[in-house]
């Protein structure tokens, strides 16, 4: 049963609802600190899991060559029409919600949100591990961390927020499901280049949280794809041609 999956979407669940519940009783300032705060602890996880990396020039080329795809595909456009589609039933419900934001900034926090509880490199390889050996404790790690960041995100956007939900479960039951295929296929190495991965857009998550730089977080997915097939093929194809 993909417990750890359920918990976590319910964390964003919850904290959409009271983020956007309780929001107009913070201040702007207390909101606009705060998330500065969660953006710098996303940058902090994501150096931790860039740090063990095996193979930079991997892990470097995956995410060249993955966010060149995700740019020609325009994905990142795709997530923003998929932001405005969720916000769309939100906005008959709730047609007086004024939440004080821009159309572009509204759809870049969105975006944000939406990639950092659904395509974070810590999800989808609590995903994996849940699906492979039942041990579900990085999700539920990840579950505290996300109940409080989904609210904060929610004082911001307003109960849109509650539905990233929705598309965060699926990912993360798809991938405990796929993991019994993924995961024989992979070692050690692999799994470590993808964390890797995974971080480097964890802190691009971080500086766009902190709105340092807007970097194209949902163009850069497809990396995520890409950097374990890379990796084994650095590990045995190129390094052995290279006698090292």
């Amino acid at each position: 049963m993909p417990t750890g999956a359920i918990v976590d979407a319910l964390s964003v669940l919850i904290g959409g609802l009271l983020g956007a519940f309780g929001g107009h009783l913070l201040s702007d300032e207390f909101k606009r600190d705060l998330n500065l705060i969660f953006g710098i602890c996303s940058m902090g996880m994501g150096v931790m899991a860039i740090a063990p990396m095996k193979n930079m020039p991997a892990v470097i080329f995956a995410l060249i060559l993955g966010t060149v795809i995700g740019l020609a595909c325009h994905l990142g456009q795709l997530f923003n029409k998929g932001a405005m589609l969720m916000q769309a039933p939100i906005s008959k419900h709730f047609p007086a919600e004024k939440l004080g934001l821009t159309h572009d900034e509204f759809v870049n926090q969105l975006v944000t949100s939406i990639v950092l509880f659904c395509a974070s490199g810590t999800g989808i390889y609590g995903s994996l591990t849940a699906g492979m050996t039942g041990d579900n404790s990085i999700l539920f790690s990840k579950a505290i961390l996300d109940l409080f960041t989904a609210a904060i995100f929610a004082c911001n956007l307003g109960y849109v927020v509650s539905l990233v939900a929705i598309p965060q479960f699926l990912v993360l039951f798809l991938l405990f499901i796929l993991a019994q295929f993924i995961l024989p296929m992979t070692n050690n190495t692999m799994i470590i280049d993808f964390k890797a991965c995974g971080g480097f857009l964890m802190l691009a998550t971080g500086f766009r949280m902190a709105k340092l730089k807007n970097f194209p977080i949902a163009d850069m997915i497809p990396a995520m794809i890409l950097v374990m097939p890379f990796s084994w093929f650095w590990v045995n194809v190129v390094l052995k041609a290279l006698g090292a």
